[in-house]
């Protein structure tokens, strides 16, 4: 995309003093720039350059040799590899347990006319959200982009019908073990969740229940993970992440350990031993107002502000969905959502362990 007829768009940002950047998650692909200056200008050039598409033969095979090398450079990363490791534990056919960027294999078979078929299927204004955050006068702004846009013609929206296989909703691989060269073992406890299609404001509280439960659960102030630490289970990488998107979700707990075994056991029973018991109010009220405090810190970051919009308003939600999502958050909700993660069939256990010498 950043390639054009007449030289390279990163070289148009550069010389109005912007940084520019893409990436891609496993339902979005988003294109920005940061800058101090000449906004405007810049804010054309991102316009045009994502809505005028220039590929050719030539450097179509130019991308996919880089994105070869990348593919090959995530499959030596430890982190990666077990990160993705646990996913295609969960699942057994759904798309999200292959890497975002593909394989090398399924790239060879790209093309020119296959990317300007995926261009005109998917982006269309109908299908994509401009954000801007930053010291604008919004009336200004609006008018520059409506004067952009007005000078260009898009076909009527076509549908954009998406497959996905019917996923079964036990684990497709209780666990693993794979041997790679590193010093100390990775592990990660997978939980698959399936709750259905959730948008809007529902998916937002769903999502942050999740990420209450998980911090009450292992949270660095946490009971267990002060246990762990002490007894030599875990160290300073531990954590824990959330995906809720459409078609799937899952938690992921874990990191480094010289006692695998044992702290993916301490995991489960963490768990299960909570979804008996419960939580209290009071470590449901602390954790609500950290929660808190996270998010407003996070304002301050106009980074944050229009990564976590552009995203929110994707799903029919918005940013400003997460004080109030919080607040209704009970304490029934977020032992309801730990009992739906004891459940044997849905938890699968990947390990990450040094080549023998």
């Amino acid at each position: 995309m950043f390639e054009k007829e007449d030289g390279d768009v990163f070289f148009k940002f550069g010389e109005k003093g912007a940084f520019t950047n893409a990436f891609t998650s496993f339902t979005r692909t988003a294109y920005l720039f940061s800058g101090t200056s000449h906004i405007p200008e810049n804010l054309e050039t991102l316009l045009d350059f994502v809505q005028e598409p220039y590929f050719t033969k030539e450097t179509v095979e130019k991308e996919k040799g880089i994105i070869g090398q990348e593919i090959r450079m995530y499959e030596d990363d430890a982190d990666f590899r077990a990160y993705f490791g646990v996913i295609e534990n969960m699942y057994k056919d759904h798309p999200v347990k292959i890497d975002i960027a593909g394989t090398v294999e399924s790239i060879s078979e790209i093309d020119k006319d296959l990317l300007y078929l995926c261009y005109h299927t998917f982006y269309h204004p109908s299908n994509m959200v401009l954000f801007v955050v930053g010291q604008l006068d919004p009336e200004t702004t609006m008018a520059d982009i409506r004067a952009n846009q007005s000078k260009k013609t898009f076909e009527k929206p076509k549908e954009i019908k998406r497959a996905f296989p019917n996923e079964q909703e036990e684990v497709a691989i209780k666990t693993r073990e794979v041997k790679f060269p590193i010093q100390i073992p990775k592990v990660l406890v997978g939980i698959k969740e399936n709750i259905g299609l959730l948008r809007g404001f529902d998916a937002v509280k769903h999502e942050m229940t999740a990420d209450i439960a998980l911090e009450i659960l292992f949270g660095t102030t946490s009971d267990n993970y002060l246990t762990f630490y002490n007894e030599g289970i875990i160290d300073d990488t531990f954590g824990f992440d959330y995906s809720l998107q459409d078609s799937f979700s899952f938690v992921i707990i874990g990191g480094d350990s010289v006692k695998p075994d044992v702290q993916s056991e301490a995991i489960q029973n963490a768990i299960l031993k909570s979804a008996e018991v419960g939580i209290s109010n009071e470590e449901l009220e602390l954790v609500k107002r950290k929660k808190m405090g996270q998010f407003l810190r996070s304002l301050n970051s106009p980074e944050f502000i229009a990564n976590q919009f552009s995203q929110y308003i994707l799903e029919d939600a918005s940013l400003f969905d997460i004080p109030k999502a919080t607040q209704q958050i009970t304490k029934e909700d977020v032992d309801r959502f730990i009992k739906s993660l004891a459940k044997d069939d849905k938890i699968t256990t990947f390990k990450l362990l040094p080549e023998e010498n």
